[in-house]
């Protein structure tokens, strides 16, 4: 169900959004009424972290009444805003949605989903009570790359998809930042898998680039054997700063990382923004050096989470899907191949080319090939993030989604296979996703 977003009749009008959330995904998101002002307007805030409910409500112009600490705060939909970016922490993402919805907003909703089949079931079931929009944050599917792959697929280029390969590699930088040092390191804390935190995004791209058929079983195996205290080289601390004696050798290093790279800044200073919004450099080695979570040593802090991992699966229509993630890789990269009847489609999304092979039936030789350059921006996401919510804005404003449309109902079957491949790995068995029935009929 659509309906009228402003009460404005020109068709110009933006989209009168709150953001739920201001961590750095949702700023981003956000960021897009800056890039298109005539689309989308972030008229509210909701922030318990007074600085930077105070921050990102001055850099959105936001008025001081429309700046809440608490969703119990904002009122229902048409007050001060009609849509809702939902970029909370992981296990908030089902609850605050669903608040959300009941208040009548449209919602886009950070990855994952939720945590588990049930709470996706929950969420699914008062998407459909509301008649609310309710979109994902899988970016990756707005990534020309992927776009452009899906765009072949569907028109057939390939013939029918046989197979699908993808591979996700972290490097050693963002694993140790995220996932070691970082909130999704413990997924006691998180209450995210390494594979539902990271990889959500991989087995949502593999169920839609394979969409024919739902995926039926899956087998999976993972471990963690890098970032332990049984790797630690002899002579290190527990942080990098204060009682290490190889720091200034170690690949890991938080002052290399963090002060001489500047690497991550939107998340290492979160903890120390409080002091200063632009901390100097004495400010930034003394939080490093005392109580930032990030000047932890990699081998001696409290993460849980696998560092590799593969998984089988078999879709209903026979396709075999394969996806391994590796990690504290030199660098990040994503892969992909998927081979038809007729052909094939491979490529890597970081340098945003795509090779497509199709068999021939005539001439001297075997196949033909075309290389397609898709367009690479310099964000985490291939250039997906803001091509978003550019849809998500033309969807609620009663517009035809694009082909990489991440509406609810389109997004659940990675997720279920996320919750089958972890059943699968911790009882060294392949699952059948009937398991996770009822089925969620979003």
């Amino acid at each position: 169900m659509q309906t009228v977003l402003s009460t404005d009749p020109r068709p110009s009008a933006p989209v009168r959004a709150v953001l739920v959330g201001a961590g750095h995904r949702g700023v981003l998101y956000s960021r897009y009424a800056q890039v298109a002002p005539d689309a989308l307007a972030i008229t509210a805030i909701v922030e318990p972290d007074p600085t930077r409910r105070e921050r990102w409500g001055t850099e959105f112009s936001i008025p001081q009444a429309a700046r809440y600490s608490s969703l119990t705060d904002l009122p229902d939909a048409g007050a001060v805003a009609e849509v809702a970016i939902d970029a909370t922490m992981d296990q908030d993402h089902v609850p605050t949605a669903i608040h959300l919805l009941a208040a009548g907003y449209d919602v886009l909703l950070e990855k994952p989903i939720a945590q588990s089949a049930p709470e996706l079931m929950a969420l699914a079931q008062a998407q459909r009570t509301s008649g609310r929009t309710l979109m994902i944050c899988h970016v990756l599917r707005y990534a020309p790359f992927y776009s452009e792959a899906k765009r072949r697929i569907v028109a057939g280029e390939i013939g029918e998809p046989l197979s699908i390969e993808m591979a996700e590699h972290v490097s050693y930088d963002h694993m140790s930042m995220a996932f070691v040092r970082g909130r999704w390191g413990n997924s006691e804390q998180s209450g995210s898998s390494m594979l539902l935190a990271k990889c959500c995004h991989d087995l949502d791209l593999m169920t839609w680039l394979c969409n024919a058929a739902a995926p039926a079983r899956v087998a999976s195996s993972g471990s963690r054997g890098m970032f332990v205290p049984e790797r630690a080289p002899q002579g290190a601390g527990t942080r990098c700063l204060s009682d290490c004696s190889i720091e200034a050798t170690c690949s890991y290093s938080a002052q290399r990382l963090y002060v001489d790279l500047n690497k991550w800044p939107e998340y290492i200073w979160e903890q120390a923004e409080h002091l200063s919004p632009d901390l100097d450099l004495d400010q930034k080695l003394e939080s490093l050096r005392t109580d930032n979570r990030y000047g932890r040593c990699v081998w001696h802090a409290d993460n849980d989470v696998l560092d590799r991992q593969t998984v089988s699966v078999e879709f209903a229509d026979g396709v075999i899907g394969s996806f391994a993630l590796a990690t504290n890789t030199p660098a990040s990269s994503r892969t992909l191949h998927v081979v038809g009847t007729t052909g094939e489609i491979s490529g890597a999304l970081e340098d945003g080319t795509l090779r497509v092979r199709r068999i021939r039936t005539d001439g001297a030789a075997s196949f033909d090939e075309e290389i397609i350059t898709t367009s690479v921006t310099n964000d985490m996401h291939g250039g997906g993030d803001h091509r978003l919510v550019a849809d998500f804005v033309r969807v609620v404003r009663g517009e035809p989604a694009s082909v990489s449309s991440t509406q609810l109902a389109d997004s659940v079957n990675g997720h279920l296979l996320v919750f089958a491949a972890e059943r699968a790995r911790q009882q060294h068995r392949w699952v059948e996703l009937a398991e996770l029935q009822p089925t969620v009929d979003a």
